[in-house]
């Protein structure tokens, strides 16, 4: 038999990166910062090795440090120094991300991207206003209206911080609409919006509930966040955003969610981010731990996979690691 199509052709060194479809570089990375308004020095965060919460005055130098990898952008998520019902030190103008906002834009030439949640201020832990009921009823679930204004202020507050980007994450119906309205009638018109517009309630959150101390204190997110085994939904949900003046798409997790992002990118005209959660980031290490992966090998072999599905940027804790490497 006599082949005439060899694909391996195109397999042998020289020309194997020349005809690679998929490129990742440093650029398309977004590495997250936890900034601690409680801690005096750096705090290891157990189930996320490598990383740590750092103090507002080291925000800067953390950043500094990333940027140093080739990153160039970040995305900020804050502890405050108290939590109350309404999360109101995530709109107050001394809050820990404001605060952190103005050390890193003054010291760096990092792009900051403010995340837009109310979970890690509230006492409850949940992403907005509670329903009215027992504290620990685990059937209560968030208002949604009421949560928006609170949000848009949130936004604003970073926006007059000097962020240059802010990204809600709540799932809150209307949420994109209500933070543009806000943030051009404060005169923020130029700062763009990145939508967490299908956001799971997944179970591979948990790491980061430690790191950033926003899980909720009863209940779940399931009335708010979509269910895993939605796909469909992820269009309607991605349509309202976009339709309300989003100029970034997320979807989150990235990695068992990968069919959204492919039908993301197919269906808009826009950026698409994935976020690479935390708990994708722990399981890989602590396979690597046991010697049954080469961890620098499959976190990059999954950012590649991220990105082939279509996204553009990649939010992860893989970043510095990775974009050494690149």
């Amino acid at each position: 038999m006599e082949l005439t199509d060899r694909p391996r052709r195109l397999r042998t060194d020289g020309v194997r990166s020349l005809v690679r479809e998929t490129s990742l570089s440093a650029a398309d990375l977004i590495a997250p910062v936890f900034v601690d308004a409680t801690a005096t020095e750096r705090v290891p965060i157990d189930s996320m090795p490598g990383h740590e919460r750092v103090p507002v005055d080291e925000a800067a130098d953390r950043v500094s440090e990333i940027c140093e990898t080739g990153v160039e952008a970040v995305i900020l998520f804050g502890i405050p120094e108290s939590k109350d019902a309404t999360g109101s030190r995530a709109y107050a103008e001394d809050g820990v991300t404001q605060r952190a906002i103005r050390e890193i834009t003054a010291e760096t030439d990092a792009y900051v991207i403010g995340d837009v949640c109310l979970c890690e201020y509230t006492d409850h832990g949940h992403c907005g206003v509670l329903e009215t009921g027992a504290a620990d009823d685990p059937t209560l679930t968030v208002r949604n209206d009421e949560t928006l204004e609170l949000l848009a202020r949130t936004a604003v507050a970073q926006a007059e911080a000097g962020v240059d980007m802010v990204a809600p994450s709540s799932m809150t119906d209307g949420m994109v609409a209500a933070i543009r309205e806000a943030l051009d009638g404060a005169g923020f018109e130029d700062v763009p919006i990145m939508s967490y517009a299908a956001k799971y309630e997944s179970a591979f959150y948990g790491p980061f509930r430690d790191a950033a101390d926003g899980a909720p204190a009863f209940g779940d997110r399931r009335h708010y966040q979509m269910d895993p085994a939605n796909r469909r939904e992820a269009l309607r949900e991605a349509t309202l955003d976009a339709e309300e003046g989003a100029d970034v798409l997320m979807v989150k997790p990235a990695l068992p969610y990968l069919d959204v992002v492919g039908d993301l990118r197919r269906e808009f005209n826009r950026p698409i981010a994935a976020y690479n959660v935390s708990g994708e980031y722990a399981m890989l290490h602590a396979a690597a731990e046991k010697g049954w992966l080469d961890l620098e090998a499959v976190a990059l072999e999954s950012l590649q996979s991220i990105k082939r599905a279509g996204a553009d940027l990649i939010i992860t804790y893989f970043a510095e690691d990775v974009a050494e490497r690149l």
